[in-house]
């Protein structure tokens, strides 16, 4: 599991910095987060191929999450993309950017498929044999998910030696890896534990931006491996968080120490602030294992 930051700053961008916008690659998996001003340029400063981004989920229609949108759909058209694309957004989106697409005469030469979302309960919006989403209802000022990304279990390791010892033909292999006990001709049951090791555990990645504080995230994103939540203000503006229905450094690290997920990594900081370490040192009194998003920064968590 990977994480590319492209864009981690509030409101607007700058010659610096770049609004929200990352890619989570998992399980073969390249799925785009949010796609402010700038995501494709990030993109290609980042050398990440547009290719195999066949998944966009936008956390709601203020600007900075999603503005880089329509650029992105036109030059995918330009590369002559053929590949299906799936957007996931609050309801408008498919809208505002179809408006885009008839007022400039444009189109798309692949099919482009839009689902929008509604609901005020978490719910699935994407499924295949390796990879659940979900969405987090968050609170902000208009309607706003966040999302979870959880790794499907996997296949047990074969013990090629326990498996060779035994006699058993490659055609059960795929049975063994999927759990099944092996029989052999003389009636003897090889148990599955004997032949197969355990995977590794299936991660799990949750995005919380924009939002207040609130704790009815807390029972979606439970013991998730990582959780990026947005931390826009420090502890000293707590009183311009709660105008805006946005987060403080101390809040994010309170969702992650009640949530008891491995890592946090914050985000979205507000540009009024120079120092971003500030935001680092505040949810460290609260919850130890802090990591600062910036843009172009990556995250591998093997």
């Amino acid at each position: 599991m990977k994480l590319t930051i492209l864009g981690c700053y509030a409101a607007t961008p700058r010659t610096i910095t770049n609004p929200t916008s990352q890619i989570l690659e998992i399980r073969n998996h390249m799925f785009l987060i949010d796609c402010g001003e700038g995501t494709q340029v990030q993109l290609r400063k980042n050398k990440l191929k547009f290719s195999k981004i066949n998944h966009i989920f936008i956390s709601h229609l203020h600007g900075d999450h999603f503005f880089g949108l329509v650029g992105l759909i036109s030059t995918f058209m330009l590369l002559n993309r053929q590949t299906d694309l799936h957007v996931y957004g609050p309801v408008g989106i498919k809208e505002i950017i179809l408006l885009q697409l008839r007022a400039a005469g444009s189109y798309t030469g692949y099919n482009l498929y839009f689902h929008e979302l509604a609901s005020k309960e978490s719910e699935v919006i994407y499924e295949d044999e390796k990879v659940v989403v979900k969405t987090i209802p968050l609170k902000h000022r208009i309607y706003t998910n966040g999302f979870l990304f959880q790794e499907k279990a996997k296949e047990r390791k074969l013990n090629l030696e326990a498996v060779e010892n035994h006699g058993i033909d490659m055609v059960y292999y795929r049975k063994i890896k999927y759990g099944g006990d092996i029989t052999l001709e003389d009636g003897t049951v090889i148990p599955n534990a004997e032949l197969t090791f355990d995977p590794e555990p299936p991660k799990s990645y949750a995005f919380c931006s924009d939002t207040m504080y609130d704790e009815s995230v807390i029972t979606i994103i439970k013991n998730c491996d990582v959780l990026y939540h947005e931390t826009t203000f420090l502890e000293s503006e707590a009183d311009k968080a709660t105008a805006t229905m946005h987060s403080t450094a101390i809040q994010a690290a309170l969702i992650a120490e009640k949530a008891e997920v491995g890592q946090l990594v914050l985000g979205h900081y507000s540009t009024r602030y120079s120092d971003i370490e500030m935001f680092r040192k505040e949810a460290e009194t609260v919850f130890p294992n802090v990591l600062l998003a910036d843009d172009g920064v990556v995250f591998d968590f093997e």
